[in-house]
């Protein structure tokens, strides 16, 4: 099972998508384990919004969507306000 995942940086008001087949390993490196790359500069980190698939495949192209720029106005409109 492939996840596809959406945090958020309360600190520097950013947004990040990634996919995963192990969300709380990667949750937890991009929190504390990482030790270069953009998930570095703005932590802590919090899932906003998660989405699980079957295939690889499925999850790379939805988060391909989620990444463009009606993805993330999806994202500021229907998951970011009932998150804050």
């Amino acid at each position: 099972m492939f996840c596809v995942y959406v945090l958020y940086s309360f600190s520097a008001n950013k947004l990040y998508t990634g996919v995963t087949s192990d969300l709380i390993t990667r949750f937890k490196f991009h929190n504390s384990k990482s030790t270069k790359g953009f998930t570095l500069r703005y932590r802590p980190w919090y899932c906003l919004h998660t989405e699980f698939f079957d295939s690889k495949k499925e999850a790379l192209l939805r988060e391909k969507e989620l990444k463009s720029g009606k993805g993330r106005d999806w994202i500021k409109k229907h998951v970011l306000p009932n998150f804050l």
